[in-house]
């Protein structure tokens, strides 16, 4: 693959990049390891620091970030706070992904609306489909220039499309004017596809500029996120394999046909009913599939685990980066790639951000 057709390199370090610090100011929420902050600074932003709930995924941000605020805690009471520095009350950018296990496709849904959940030991209890709002306080408290927030693509589906108009809804109330767009990573530069719904939110006061026409009865300011890069294929990034499968998950990775992308198609195939659909195959001649927190990741030709660095390449995280003592696969599943990220980024720079 010549990289001349790429914007950003999905295969890349910490110590061999050039962060500019130029572009504004950022700070990250539901930060996780850090992945949408690495695409900040590939994009040329200074991010200040994070706000994060798991104190694995912070310990992880603080070894490769060093950010100058680091805050533990939920965000209901991190958007409370009343001592935070005056570099958060004038950002360019606030980001965040608020966790989104009730909206996923791969979830329960609506069954599990409202619940209480702790996505793992060491997390408190929390009810995950207000932690959206919960955001958009913290926007309506800082008032940022522009507010980025990542979710599942379930968001936009049946009856969650409810929840969109709260979402819109609040961030009007917020002083902000919103609109999403449905993104795939695969045409972005990073060898994966994973679809994701960005909200990107602009400040009403800066937004009369770019106002334009959207159709018959909308205007909203004007920002281009079209994306066509050329794919890269799983055989593209490969360099090596993990260890192999489990007996049981190898042998039926012997009956595997070539249609199968998951061990739930084979056990369905087989036995009639379906289960193991979340541990899915990567093929040399297409792009990987979603890299999830949950779910196992199988070579297709070998019967073998994808190794650490074909992860860190599906999910464009440099190939140094220190995971302390989370598991590379988990990590980067919860993660936004950081060229994706890149790419929105400064897109929102070069369109909105530049003409303040």
């Amino acid at each position: 693959m010549n990289n001349m057709e790429h914007k950003f390199n999905y295969n890349w370090t910490l110590k061999d990049a050039v962060f500019t610090k130029d572009k504004g100011k950022v700070f990250s929420c539901f930060a996780c390891g850090g992945g949408s902050t690495m695409g900040y600074k590939l994009a040329g932003f200074d991010v200040l620091g994070c706000n994060e709930i798991d104190p694995k995924m912070i310990e992880a941000y603080k070894a490769n970030h060093n950010p100058k605020y680091a805050y533990l805690e939920p965000i209901q009471t991190f958007k409370l706070r009343t001592d935070l520095p005056d570099e958060l009350y004038n950002l360019d950018i606030l980001d965040g992904s608020p966790p989104c296990s009730s909206f996923s496709m791969a979830g329960n849904r609506e069954k599990d609306w409202g619940e209480e959940k702790q996505f793992r030991e060491g997390q408190a209890m929390q009810v995950l489909d207000t932690l959206f709002f919960d955001f958009i306080d913290l926007a309506k408290e800082l008032q940022p220039k522009v507010v980025v927030a990542e979710n599942v693509k379930g968001l936009l589906l049946g009856n969650a499309k409810s929840y969109v108009i709260q979402i819109y809804k609040a961030f009007d109330e917020a002083g902000y004017t919103c609109q999403h767009f449905l993104l795939d990573a695969s045409k972005m530069g990073v060898p994966q596809r994973r679809e994701r719904v960005f909200f990107i939110a602009l400040r009403k006061d800066l937004a009369d500029q770019f106002m334009v026409q959207k159709d018959m009865f909308t205007m909203l300011p004007g920002l281009d996120l079209s994306f066509n890069e050329p794919n890269i294929n799983y055989g593209e990034i490969k360099t090596e394999v993990g260890r192999k499968a489990s007996d049981l998950y190898y042998s039926r990775w012997e009956k595997r046909i070539k249609t199968d992308t998951s061990f739930g198609d084979i056990t369905e195939r087989l036995s009639g009913s379906g289960s193991c659909f979340s541990d899915v195959f990567c093929k040399d001649e297409i792009v990987s599939p979603t890299i999830t927190s949950n779910g196992g990741v199988y070579d297709f030709e070998t019967g073998h685990f994808i190794s650490d660095n074909s992860f860190k390449k599906i999910g464009s995280y440099p190939q140094d980066y220190n995971f302390i003592t989370n598991k590379v696969p988990y990590l980067i599943g919860m993660s936004v790639p950081p060229v994706m990220t890149a790419q929105i980024a400064s897109n929102i720079y070069n369109q909105w951000i530049s003409k303040f």
